[in-house]
């Protein structure tokens, strides 16, 4: 590295580590998946086991990754890991994967969200039919305007402000995340006891429930479809290990962070789930996913605290999506600049400011891709991909706990998942499930998904070439 550079510091402390997980996560998924998961199972208690179901498989994935990450850390996370357990192009692939479709599209969706949420408190200047009506490619660019420039706005202040030192970034998430959570339990609170609730709403399915075809095959796969909405609400929690060269005390920080801040996740969406159907029939939740216009948390919010709980949910999910994106631009940036730092990424993108001893130019690259997925209007089909390609990943992760235990037995492991090796060895069955699942009923979008996956194959080539000259 340069003498002019600066290098990255470890700053971060475990409670910062935790709010970083749970900034990263919380997005927009605990307002919206309520949703489609009612319109899918048709019973509150079914949506609520298959929020449990999927809270308790990420946090078998988050006590796998917490093992191979307390042995391996570094900045650039699974990248990193990858790298030691199989080798470098599949590292590559990984690291490619996310910066073509998993980081940098969630990075354009929850932007998107942030501007629409904004876009339904104050009027946002229409877009002449002129304009929406340009095809580039096949696609609109122009179409929707307004909510796309406040969209890339967003992403390219938080790009410039994480530039601007990790502090600022990890200020942010602090304050923002403290005020999340804090206006969810006093919405919980309010919502438990609130004259309008009804055990009644929570045990009484949909008038369109069938028991006698809701059960074994059929009951697994409407299950597992819910699952697949609830993991979206849950992606993300692994961001934590892309900056774990600047974690304090990694060994021991990095995978109680992980544990802590899934466990929170979890008890916070049961009961924000929770309070939805017990102030609501879910007949009246999956109304609003037939309208395909409006959220269900707004809709259940103002039914029992008025117009004045929807401001309120309105600036919360503001809160949460600003907030959720700047801590995954900050993360994923880490995990560029070590691809870079390595030869396998843009040349440019192996810098550390020397002011700022953060990788901005990674930052800045991340932030221009996002926006042209923002433009492009095209990171609601990408998202769909995104679980698929994922737990590819995870799996990978999760087998390296084995790998590793065979080929480093004597390696000090400041952590040991718990549970081994039946834990990593179920989420490892259901990772590779899920993707066989996938590729046999979403074969298109599969498909797509490993097609950008190899998207990245010619720029491997020619790093590689350029690094070996």
């Amino acid at each position: 590295m340069p003498e002019s550079q600066g290098h990255l510091r470890r700053s971060i402390g475990l409670v910062s580590g935790i709010v970083f997980v749970i900034s990263a996560v919380i997005g927009t998924g605990v307002f919206k998946k309520v949703a489609p998961m009612s319109a899918e199972l048709q019973s509150p208690g079914l949506v609520l086991a298959a929020w449990l179901l999927a809270g308790m498989i990420s946090l078998a994935g988050t006590l796998s990754n917490a093992e191979v990450a307390s042995m391996l850390v570094d900045s650039g996370g699974e990248y990193v890991y990858f790298r030691t357990i199989y080798n470098r192009f599949f590292a590559f692939l990984l690291g490619w994967t996310n910066f073509a479709v998993i980081r940098t599209a969630s990075i354009a969706s929850i932007s998107y969200v942030f501007a629409q949420s904004l876009g339904s408190l104050i009027t946002l200047p229409a877009t002449p039919e002129s304009l929406a009506a340009i095809h580039v490619f096949g696609l609109q660019p122009l179409d929707n305007l307004s909510v796309k420039l406040v969209a890339i706005g967003l992403v390219l202040i938080l790009t410039l402000l994480n530039a601007r030192g990790l502090k600022m970034g990890e200020t942010i998430s602090r304050i923002l995340t403290v005020a999340m959570i804090s206006t969810m339990l006093v919405i919980i609170v309010l919502g438990l006891f609130s004259a309008t609730g009804s055990w009644a709403n929570i045990e009484q399915p949909s008038v369109n429930f069938d028991a006698d075809k809701m059960s074994g095959g059929t009951l697994a796969s409407a299950l597992a479809l819910a699952c697949l909405s609830a993991f979206w609400a849950y992606e993300g929690w692994n961001n934590l290990g892309y900056i774990g060269g600047e974690i304090r005390n990694p060994q021991r920080n990095l995978p109680w962070a992980l544990t802590i801040g899934t466990l929170i996740i979890m008890t916070i969406y049961l009961l924000m789930n929770f309070v939805y159907f017990y102030v609501l029939p879910i007949d009246d939740i999956i109304a609003v996913h037939q309208s395909k216009n409006g959220i269900a948390a707004v809709v259940a919010v103002k039914h029992f605290l008025g117009n004045g709980g929807g401001l309120a949910i309105s600036l919360l999910i503001l809160v949460t999506t600003f907030n959720c994106t700047s801590s995954t631009i900050l993360m994923a940036s880490r995990l560029f600049y070590a691809m870079a730092k390595d030869g396998l990424f843009f040349k440019t993108a192996n810098y550390i400011h020397p002011v700022f001893n953060t990788p901005s130019k990674a930052l800045w690259i991340q932030g221009f891709w996002s926006s042209v997925l923002i433009l492009s209007g095209t990171f609601d089909q990408l998202t769909d991909m995104l679980i698929f390609a994922s737990f590819i990943f995870y799996g990978a992760t999760t087998l390296g706990v084995f790998i590793l235990r065979r080929k480093m037995p004597d390696v000090n492991r400041p952590y040991k998942v718990i549970g081994y090796p039946i834990v990593p060895g179920l989420f490892l069955i259901f990772c590779a499930f899920l993707v066989v699942n996938t590729l046999f009923t979403r074969t298109t979008e599969a498909m797509i998904g490993l097609l950008l996956m190899a998207t990245g194959l010619p720029f491997y080539w020619i790093w590689r070439k350029r690094a070996t000259v």
